[in-house]
């Protein structure tokens, strides 16, 4: 980029630091400490991601930290409740109940919803970047049992439409919570109580959806977390790409990570294979992968920055690698976008520069896009996508989102892994 030295890259790498260690709690590092206090699933696995290529064990403690969490069944959920913080954040622990649950871990509350799966690729992100790699070993064999178990829970008690996918139950596990993609699956739910609001927190607005948010996870909660449940009688279950596309990444993750714990990689290349199939079979729409509503039994028709998620697979068939990558440089997204990627394709009636994931670009989802376009060799792509996300923590810092038109921020300052996984760019040196 023009302008940029090594100089500049070294004093953003230690702005970056800087936040990070400011928004570390323990061993967990939070999202933001004001208005995101504990530890989230998706954007503790980003910072692990983020600090890997710098400091292996604190990469390695980030993990470990989470999934402390983890359930019996295997679920890790999507937020672990840092202690003395209880009233800090709502839904809190009081809302979640997961000290009554038998499977939950004891002296951990947590939340009983999940995130996409992400956390077996950050571990191959992990051992493929340390510099010690006995050290780096030792963790791999610590973690990969965590992780397996991961992938059985999703496997067994998530494939609600019988094809071979993950649903989500609740848009929280998206990662993307307030997509317009969930729009049509909530505003189908019966109504509910006007009951559970919260103040609204700046540039991040109660809208009608935060009580059927509630009252979805009152619902499983309610029924004890159970598996039958959800395949039988709740009213949210859909099948998200960007979630599935990320499980997929992971399980070839877990494939190269197998040898290095003595196991076989062979039931992760197959479940590597299922995914693909299944993922081209229910998802694909003509030229993207698009969310499907199983309740509804269609497709989503809103095109957003999720439908992505499965170029992540270096065995995705070329022809739709091509349809994918016209679609994200198109009008619709790259091509009509200062600062890429926006996170609803713009020509949507849903579209909204400033409303959290109706419009505004993200440094995760860039990240994740980089690293697809990188899979299947597409360098010029990977590079603008890169170099694009350092100019906007340059221009604004490490913004929790930002305007994808003029790059000002949004949502929180200092915001955890869009500095973590601006160092993780800068490594890579990806405007050069």
């Amino acid at each position: 980029m023009e302008g940029r030295s090594a100089v500049d890259d070294a004093a953003l790498g230690r702005e970056a630091w800087s936040v990070l260690d400011a928004n570390r709690a323990g061993a967990a590092t939070v999202p933001a400490p004001g208005l995101y206090p504990h530890q989230w699933n998706w954007d503790s696995t980003f910072v692990a991601i983020g600090v890997s290529r710098c400091d292996t064990r604190r990469a390695g403690t980030e993990l470990l930290s989470l999934l402390a969490g983890q359930w019996r069944t295997g679920m890790v959920p999507h937020i672990v409740f840092q202690q003395g913080r209880a009233d800090a954040y709502f839904p809190g622990p009081s809302v979640w109940c997961s000290q009554n649950h038998p499977d939950a871990p004891t002296g951990v509350l947590t939340s009983g919803l999940t995130q996409p799966p992400l956390h077996a690729l950050a571990v191959w992100w992990m051992w493929r970047h340390a510099k010690d790699r006995e050290e780096a070993r030792a963790l791999v064999r610590e973690l990969y049992p965590m992780l397996v178990a991961q992938h059985d829970y999703l496997a067994a008690s998530r494939d609600l439409g019988g094809g071979g996918l993950a649903a989500i139950v609740h848009p929280w596990e998206s990662g993307m919570d307030d997509s317009p993609v969930w729009d049509a699956p909530l505003d189908a739910l019966t109504p509910v109580p006007q009951a559970y609001r919260r103040e609204p927190f700046p540039d991040h607005p109660l809208n009608g959806h935060h009580d059927r948010y509630v009252w979805l996870a009152l619902r499983y909660r309610d029924s004890g977390y159970d598996a039958a449940y959800l395949r039988e009688e709740h009213p949210f279950a859909v099948e998200d790409p960007m979630f599935n596309g990320i499980w997929l990444a992971s399980c070839q993750a877990l494939a190269e990570l197998a040898p290095l714990a003595g196991a076989d990689p062979g039931p992760h290349r197959e479940a590597a294979e299922r995914i693909r199939a299944a993922l081209l079979e229910r998802l694909w729409a003509g030229d993207a992968f698009h969310a499907l509503d199983l309740r509804a039994g269609r497709l989503s028709p809103v095109c957003t920055v999720g439908c992505f998620g499965p170029m992540l697979d270096p065995g995705l068939p070329a022809d739709r690698v091509a349809k994918l990558v016209s679609v994200l440089e198109s009008a619709r997204f790259m091509g009509a976008a200062g600062y890429p990627v926006p996170s609803c394709e713009i020509r949507a009636s849903q579209f909204d520069r400033s409303r959290y994931w109706r419009g505004p670009s993200w440094v995760n989802t860039n990240w994740l896009l980089r690293q697809a376009a990188v899979v299947h060799g597409l360098t010029g792509l990977a590079r603008l996508l890169g170099a694009c996300t350092l100019r906007l923590v340059r221009q604004s810092g490490f913004r929790e989102c930002f305007d994808p038109f003029d790059g000002s921020g949004r949502g929180s300052r200092d915001f955890s892994w869009s500095a973590a996984l601006t160092l993780d760019l800068l490594a890579d040196n990806v405007e050069k």
